[in-house]
């Protein structure tokens, strides 16, 4: 049930508690009630409303009855329609199965991942996670958990290359990576390892919903030299786009208008200044041969 939930975009847990949220929102500010007024309602607070709008956390199905009458929703219909929702908005996620070796911070992401539309994203150390070969994937792993057994990082990898299933999908999301030459150059796994990484990004790049550019040394300075970052747009009109920037132990998730409009010009001159990709096999297979035959 869970995996034909995660089938097409915008279906998937996440994006599913975000709509429900987003509606709950509008029936309360209709009502011209606060969050506390709200929060008192479900025996809660101010806070576990915000919450709840704001799709970080799950639904009870009392909670949400309660809301229901209290923002003067008595169309059986309606409201059936919306504790329906709550229902599948609940249902676990793929990767919770993973939840052994998957911090708390990243859950969200793929949730995100699974539901978008469009994924942009800039990297300047690592091939994009969803475009990683799995001795590439274990080799990245490794150096972000020095002391984990072989055990732990084949299964962290397993979460990894399961991933990329969403690219493999019927109705698979647009994927648009801008690399730094490094990540081309840096020798992650060794010689083999590369030789192999580099091969599958010439592959991917030939999809037709894969799009893969270069960021050449030759540049120097650009838009987004502060580090890398991704950008996830949704099917459905009522979500704002989400820029997701990862940290040492944590992330952050930023989806204001002005946050992202910033990130949105910084990932778009940087598309403009990366070669084209109509050049991308061809520099990825001149740097095959420099380095790495």
């Amino acid at each position: 049930m869970a995996a034909q939930q995660e089938d097409g975009p915008g279906s998937g847990p996440t994006v599913l508690r975000i709509l429900l949220g987003a509606q709950l929102r509008r029936l309360r500010e209709a009502r011209g009630l606060t969050r506390e007024d709200a929060g008192w309602e479900i025996r809660g607070s101010g806070s576990k409303i915000s919450r709840m709008e704001l799709g970080r956390v799950g639904f009870k199905e009392r909670d949400i009855k309660d809301l229901l009458t209290l923002y003067g929703v008595i169309d059986e219909a309606e409201r059936e329609q919306l504790i329906a929702l709550a229902r599948q908005a609940n249902a676990p996620g793929w990767w919770q199965r993973f939840g052994d070796v998957l911090p708390s911070w990243f859950q969200a992401y793929l949730g995100l991942e699974a539901a978008a539309s469009l994924i942009r994203t800039y990297e300047i150390q690592f091939v994009p996670g969803l475009l990683q070969t799995r001795d590439y994937a274990r080799a990245v792993i490794g150096l972000g958990h020095p002391g984990s057994s072989a055990a732990d990082l084949e299964r962290r990898t397993d979460l990894r290359l399961e991933r990329q299933q969403v690219l493999r999908r019927s109705n698979p999301p647009h994927l648009w990576a801008v690399l730094d030459e490094a990540v081309l150059r840096r020798p992650i796994g060794g010689p083999e390892v590369m030789r192999a990484q580099l091969e599958a990004l010439i592959e991917a790049s030939k999809r037709p919903h894969v799009r893969v550019q270069i960021m050449p040394f030759r540049t120097g300075g650009h838009a987004a030299a502060g580090g890398p970052f991704s950008i996830l747009r949704f099917p459905e009109p009522e979500l704002p786009d989400v820029v997701y920037v990862e940290q040492l132990t944590s992330a952050i998730y930023l989806d204001k208008r002005d946050d992202v409009d910033q990130y949105a010009i910084a990932m778009d001159r940087v598309c403009v200044d990366a070669e084209p990709p109509s050049q991308t096999p061809a520099i990825l297979g001149k740097i095959l041969q420099e380095s790495f035959r």
